[in-house]
């Protein structure tokens, strides 16, 4: 297998205006810290395919790979895994001052593909990484993983915690 990628040179795919090319290259993801836990991608360089043509006075760019991650489920902290698909565009036109056709991922006729591929991935991403879809999560008294807990077995009953007894005093209006 190639060597991943992190940083491609521009100036190498020797792109006339209006001309385009079509690579397919390994890039390394670091890995994905999401509300305190770490996801890892599976293969930590999955194969990227970049096509890179040149519109007059720059660059324009569509990222697309699958992407496996695993990592612990966000609901009940067990083994999850996910695949998705990454689809990102970026345009670079040189010299201009719209905020819109400047890509932070240019700089000096490179693309840092790594850093683009990484944030492409975190935006596709859903909401929850979960390791099922029905999951439902720990026990907010106890702990344990009401994926596995007999509804009929884990029963706390209604008494509240006298911590919050203070609160039953209020007076609200």
């Amino acid at each position: 297998m190639p060597e991943a990628t992190a940083v491609l040179d521009l100036s190498r795919l020797a792109l006339s205006h209006g001309e385009g090319k079509r690579l397919e290259l390994p890039v390394a993801l670091a890995p994905f810290e999401l509300g305190g836990q770490t996801y890892l991608a599976d293969p930590e360089a999955p194969t990227v395919r970049l096509e890179a043509s040149r519109p007059s006075g720059g660059f324009a760019f569509h990222l697309t790979f699958p992407v496996h991650l695993e990592g612990p489920c966000m609901r009940c902290l067990e083994p999850a895994a996910i695949e998705i698909e990454v689809d990102a565009r970026e345009v670079d036109q040189q010299g201009s001052a719209d905020e819109e056709l400047s890509s932070p991922y240019v700089r000096d006729d490179e693309l840092d593909i790594g850093r683009w591929a990484h944030d492409a991935t975190i935006l596709a991403l859903p909401t929850q990484i979960l390791c099922r879809p029905d999951c439902l999560g720990l026990c907010p008294v106890c702990g344990e993983s009401l994926n596995d807990a007999d509804p009929a077995h884990h029963d706390h009953g209604t008494t509240r915690d006298p911590r919050w007894a203070a609160l039953d005093n209020l007076k609200l209006e």
